[in-house]
């Protein structure tokens, strides 16, 4: 599942004022038509399983299902469009958040939505670490129900950054359904109950039905009755499909793209913003991985331009070392402090020897290095097998590593299979991404936080490289306990510092929103002009936003 955030640097200073308003409706009266089918090859087929808490289901179904208090669209610096709260507004130093819910909103099984809802659902996250994936609770010291429409949050200390995971991450679940759940960690969720604009009905292993809520809480929303999400195992057949027409949403890597897409109909479009990074995974529990030497060899070792313009067509830039995305957040890059490890670890293969043989390796015949006791820098790197890009661009860092003498052996995994090993730490090496988030701290956040980690067995929320030291996390609760930028802009660079120095994890491409789009039939999409939401569909809940705008002709 290619998940992805990213937005402007100037969201904390929007969010420190109280909003209102309402999202974008129609006044359409015949109702919802047309159906839409999106093309977004996964790798597998489909679990049916929507629980909006699992790494490996939420993008299924937050946003045009479940839905949360506040839309954050993180293309457009920030902004934020009220969801299922109608306002909120901070108190007590920022220190207290207090959110009204809008009225006549009802989960699809009938019952309304109330502040007891929203109070039950953060509670559960209290009360199974798992569900948290964003860690709300390390930062949250109580939520509670104030009056008949308004629910309290009240932080450690002062949390503005928090507003984007506990408003745009959460989704809000209805207290009557899953206070008899025995263990929502494992609940599968095959009927789930949302307040949002589609229900689930049916669902296949081949094709998730979406189907227009009849009693949805937005006036003349949705506008299309039925959205089709076929399950694809490969990119080809998926890259067909959408390419002749018979899907008009597309979110995968086209190999030349122009010929093979843009060129079948004027009514084909793409757009590809940059939002994050794809990189490599380090179990750092390993007991080579360990050792820092092994790590920064891997990094110089690595040509990202090649792996870029092989592996990706181009169509990904090479990332850096420091896991800053440029262009989109250059401002944030401390270009002096990498240009101190090698221009941003730039490809270097003769410095991977060095380290590596100043670290007391030694080469053997087979031109792979050694431990003094002959055990060789070999290791596995798990990856999903369905996306043929990221095949490619690992079988490009095998090659660069082996010239530098480290082996790395592709295990090319079906989706399920591929995630359920990386989130539970059984790997040595993994080839994935994160979403991100409003600047550049939300990305390195999720690769240093030790409250994201989990230990090896269980799932950890984001930290899958099961990173931990003091002193990174007291820079991550700095960040989160201020709203000043300059002092914002401090704690980043040190954080690139721990990126630079420890190389806890490897960006490799900076990943992009793939988006492809058809204009025949549908209109109210995302593009460049207007970037009203990520437009990616395994984007969320940005996708459910796509789905309230995006209309038959």
């Amino acid at each position: 599942m290619r998940r992805f955030k990213v937005i402007g640097v100037l969201l904390a200073a929007g969010l420190l004022a109280a909003a209102c308003g309402t999202s974008p409706t129609s006044s359409k009266p015949s109702g919802p038509s047309g159906v839409l089918t999106i093309s977004n090859e996964q790798g597998s087929l489909w679990t049916c399983d929507f629980n909006p808490f699992n790494l490996s289901d939420i993008a299924f179904s937050l946003g045009p299902v479940y839905e949360p208090l506040v839309f954050v669209n993180t293309l457009q610096s920030g902004k934020t469009t009220p969801w299922l709260a109608s306002s909120w507004a901070w108190s007590d130093s920022n220190k207290v958040i207090t959110f009204t819910l809008r009225s006549g909103v009802k989960f699809s099984n009938g019952t309304p939505l109330t502040p007891a809802d929203v109070v039950f659902t953060f509670s559960m996250l209290k009360q199974h670490k798992a569900l948290d994936l964003n860690s709300v609770w390390s930062v949250l010291s109580s939520v509670t129900q104030k009056g008949t429409n308004q629910v309290v949050m009240t932080f450690k200390t002062t949390a503005v950054p928090y507003f984007y995971y506990i408003a745009d991450q959460v989704a809000i679940v209805p207290q009557n359904v899953w206070s008899k759940i025995a263990n929502p960690v494992t609940y599968p969720d095959k009927n789930p109950v949302g307040t949002g604009a589609y229900e689930v009905n049916p669902c296949t292993p081949q094709t998730i039905t979406f189907t227009a809520n009849p009693h949805y809480w937005q006036p003349g929303e949705p506008k299309l009755s039925k959205v089709l999400y076929p399950a694809f195992t490969s990119n080809d057949p998926a890259n067909t499909y959408l390419a002749n027409g018979q899907a008009q949403w597309g979110s995968q890597f086209i190999p030349s793209i122009g010929k093979f897409y843009s060129a079948k109909s004027p009514d084909n479009h793409y757009w590809f913003p940059p939002v994050a990074n794809v990189g490599i995974f380090i179990n750092l529990t390993d007991p080579l991985l360990k050792n820092v030497a092994v790590r920064q060899a891997i990094a110089y070792a690595i040509d990202r331009s090649r792996v870029s313009q092989i592996g990706e067509y181009g169509y990904e830039p090479p990332a850096n070392q420091t896991g800053i995305v440029t262009p989109t957040f250059s401002s944030w890059l401390d270009t002096a402090q990498a240009a101190q490890y090698g221009n941003n670890y730039a490809y270097n293969p003769a410095k991977a020897i060095s380290i590596l043989t100043a670290a007391g390796f030694r080469r053997g015949s087979d031109g792979i290095f050694a431990t003094p006791s002959g055990q060789p820098l070999s290791f596995t790197i798990i990856n999903n097998g369905g996306y043929s890009d990221w095949v490619a661009a690992v079988q490009v860092i095998q090659t660069e590593l082996k010239a530098a003498g480290i082996q790395i052996k592709p295990q090319n995994l079906a989706a399920p299979d591929w995630e359920s090993r990386l989130y539970t730490g059984q790997y040595q090496l993994g080839y994935n991404n994160e979403t991100g988030g409003p600047t550049p701290y939300y990305e390195l956040r999720q690769w240093l936080y030790s409250a994201n980690s989990a230990p090896i067995g269980q799932p950890a929320g984001s930290n899958w490289s099961r990173y931990s030291t003091p002193a990174t996390d007291t820079l991550i609760n700095d960040y989160a306990a201020t709203a000043n930028p300059a002092t914002q802009h401090q704690v980043v660079n040190q954080l690139q510092q721990v990126m630079l120095k420890e190389v806890p994890f490897i960006p490799v491409t900076e990943e992009v929103n793939w988006y492809q789009y058809n204009t025949s039939s549908f209109t109210g999409w995302v593009t460049k002009q207007n970037p009203y939401a990520q437009p990616a569909a395994y984007v969320y809940p940005d996708w459910g936003q796509m789905l309230l705008h995006v209309a038959p002709k």
